[in-house]
């Protein structure tokens, strides 16, 4: 048995719509989106950053990471993702031979460095514990009224809350632009996710 693996993390852009493949039949819910990472480097002949290579990278991630990660990153995002990289392949529906680099990703957040990110805790209630007890928690305030505490409060989240679809406004930024428009394996990669996905 081989203990070795190409354990990596990824930095970059999502450059694709995030979908989330609900569990069904024996199979556990994913989600599957593509990232593109660039390599930045100083040239020094001109004194200035310049773009490298992009590279592109298909994410997937299972079971309570993907419906969170669905809930939580859209097209555009800025992220850092670890996990495992492999080479999928494939064949295109016109037959041509296909693949692609696929990061099972086992942790995926925002990239801070680009803005902030507002962290709501998962709670799963289970049918066989009963209703939950929330007598003892107060209800955090809204953002625009919150006030600061002398002590820390704990918030109660409904077991089948989720994270508000709303965006954020979109910034004009030419790169973040070409990142959203993805490339031309896009489409076909997620043909072939939606098909094997029923």
């Amino acid at each position: 048995m081989s203990t070795q693996s190409l354990d990596v993390t990824v930095v970059g852009w999502i450059g694709s719509d995030v979908t989330l493949f609900p569990a069904r039949e024996g199979r556990q819910a994913y989600t599957s989106f593509r990232v593109a990472s660039t390599r930045r480097f100083f040239d020094r002949s001109t004194g200035a950053w310049r773009d490298g290579r992009t590279e592109w990278f298909r994410v997937k991630v299972w079971r309570t990471l993907a419906v969170n990660v669905a809930a939580s990153l859209r097209k555009g995002d800025p992220i850092v993702a670890h996990g495992r990289l492999s080479t999928e392949e494939w064949v295109s529906a016109d037959g041509t031979p296909r693949s692609g680099l696929v990061l099972e990703a086992v942790t995926v957040g925002h990239d801070l460095a680009f803005g902030s990110s507002n962290f709501r805790r998962t709670i799963n209630a289970r049918a066989e514990d009963g209703p939950t007890n929330v007598t003892g928690l107060v209800e955090a305030p809204d953002e625009d009224t919150a006030e600061i505490s002398d002590g820390p409060s704990e918030r109660f989240v409904p077991a089948n809350a989720v994270a508000d679809g709303s965006d954020d406004a979109e910034q004009d930024d030419p790169e973040l632009d070409a990142l959203r428009e993805g490339d031309e394996d896009d489409a076909d990669w997620d043909a072939r996710e939606l098909a094997t996905s029923r």
